[in-house]
């Protein structure tokens, strides 16, 4: 650990279970966590209800996947940084609140137009409420208590993410194709106002750093914040908007702006008691930058696998969406049984629990490539898709705690929550990125067919998209292996 961790961060098997009060933090902090991440994959199984429901088009649905991504991650960092400097506990409920009434308004839509809208303002109430999440954990809990909460947060991660197609499926089953889908995010309003309420009851400091701040607007880097802001909307846009490919370039430039601006920022510190936005120095620790690329390229992409899984057995094989939403049950138990004590031991195992998940998720990814065709023309049952997918539940249970774990290793209290909106932007624009690139092959190779496509021909197409998230994850698992070789050259030196 570097001079900069906080001292709390030490494992000790005095900190190995929850307080009474650790527990219901936890359990408020959680429930939002579930529902937004259940909203990036919930609608995998609803897009061809939502495209015959009100006569979407495609580039309507490709916002349907993306736009509540896009404001995720664009207000995610500011965020975080606001609730550091004025508390935890308003910015968490009050994105709680703006989440459920975009909820409200995505189930009660009438027109692409306003569910777009909608599924805009539900990314704003999760950027809002996420960050503050991370702060809370690192400010509440310690020790091997921490590796658990993280745990248990990796957990619902997965369980989020796994679940949506899930939920989704039988939603429609159970009340049709027009009323399942609208389900599907107006379950949220319920689920949502029981947080807010407990939030409200049981949500105590410490929320708050207990450094002097100086208040207003200027204490949040304004600057920081638009230039950061204009370059992750730069950065995603292009990925959800075909033709504006140059804005990249802007995204580039931007980015450049707004490291100088925090560099200087920080330089000027300690005569006008501002601090930056986002300190420089945070992506200059290993254990950080490490953690936050494993966990960006890997959820990056695996929201896009999991759409392309939901359309290729609803379109390709014309399994209903319940069926669809079933392939991914048996990850998801797995992801759920495992994620806890995995948290757990990561202060023994985490840097070859990240090495492991990434090998078990490549070897998943290129089964499911082969499985597509065989089960497309009828040589394997369709739940091989299933089966295949129990080694990326563990992949992905090995990897999301391991890293979120590690990654926080060397942040103090008073910086958690700008970090964590850092990382969890990272994650936003690679699921954006990761959602357009693995869609677009999936896609792209139908449309190359030239006529309708054959079962087959889906299959070779769900292919050639899933060789897209093989060739992801295997980045990961060559940069997990040098995080590892730099951790055993690191103790061999202070050794």
């Amino acid at each position: 650990m570097t001079p900069t961790s906080s001292p709390a961060a030490a494992p000790g098997p005095a900190d190995a279970h929850f307080t009474p009060e650790q527990r219901r933090v936890l359990a408020i902090l959680l429930m939002p966590l579930f529902l937004s991440l259940m909203s990036v994959s919930v609608v995998n199984v609803a897009l061809p209800a939502i495209e015959s429901g009100l006569g979407a088009s495609s580039a309507d649905l490709q916002w349907v996947l993306s736009g509540y991504t896009l404001t995720f991650g664009v207000v995610l960092v500011a965020a975080g940084r606001a609730g550091d400097l004025w508390g935890r506990k308003p910015l968490f409920l009050a994105g709680i609140a703006v989440y459920v009434l975009g909820s409200l308004l995505a189930g009660l839509a009438w027109s692409p137009v306003v569910l777009n809208g909608a599924r805009l303002l539900m990314g704003i109430g999760a950027g809002l409420f996420n960050p503050q999440i991370i702060g809370v954990i690192q400010s509440t809990f310690s020790g091997r208590a921490r590796g658990t909460a993280y745990g248990m947060f990796g957990t619902v991660i997965g369980l989020g993410v796994a679940v949506g197609p899930l939920l989704g499926g039988l939603l429609m089953g159970l009340l049709g194709p027009e009323a399942g889908w609208r389900a599907s995010f107006l379950v949220n309003a319920p689920i949502g106002l029981l947080a807010l309420l407990l939030g409200v009851l049981w949500l105590h400091p410490p929320t708050r750093t207990a450094a002097v701040v100086p208040r207003g607007l200027r204490a949040l880097d304004p600057v920081g914040v638009v230039l950061l802001g204009a370059a992750t909307v730069s950065l995603m846009l292009p990925f959800i908007l075909p033709g504006t490919w140059w804005l990249l370039a802007m995204a580039a430039a931007l980015l450049t702006a707004w490291w100088l601006w925090e560099k200087r920022v920080r330089a000027a510190a300690p005569h006008t008691g501002v601090h930056p936005m986002v300190d420089p120095a945070l992506l200059r620790r290993p254990s950080f930058t490490f953690a936050t690329l494993h966990t960006s390229v890997y959820m990056g992409t695996m929201p896009g696998a999991f759409a392309v899984i939901a359309v290729f057995v609803q379109q390709g094989l014309g399994h209903s969406a319940l069926a669809a939403g079933m392939i991914t049950l048996a990850s998801a138990l797995l992801v759920t049984a495992s994620s806890t004590w995995i948290g757990s031991q990561v202060h023994r195992f985490g840097p070859w629990f990240v090495f492991t998940g990434a090998a078990l998720g490549v070897a998943s990814m290129l089964a499911l490539m082969l499985a597509f065709v065989r089960v497309a023309d009828g040589a394997w049952p369709l739940w091989t898709l299933a089966a295949l997918l129990i080694p990326q539940g563990a992949s992905q249970a090995l990897i999301m705690t391991s890293a979120q774990v590690l990654m926080m290793d060397d942040v103090l209290p008073e910086e958690a929550g700008s970090a964590g909106g850092v990382a969890q932007t990272a994650q936003r624009v690679g699921t954006s990125i990761g959602l357009a690139m693995v869609t677009g092959v999936y896609f792209s190779a139908l449309a190359g067919t030239g006529h309708a496509p054959t079962a087959h021909e889906y299959g070779v197409a769900g292919g050639s998209a899933l060789a897209v998230v093989a060739g992801s994850w295997a980045l990961v698992l060559v940069s997990a292996g040098a995080d590892l070789l730099r951790r055993r050259r690191s103790r061999a030196r202070a050794a």
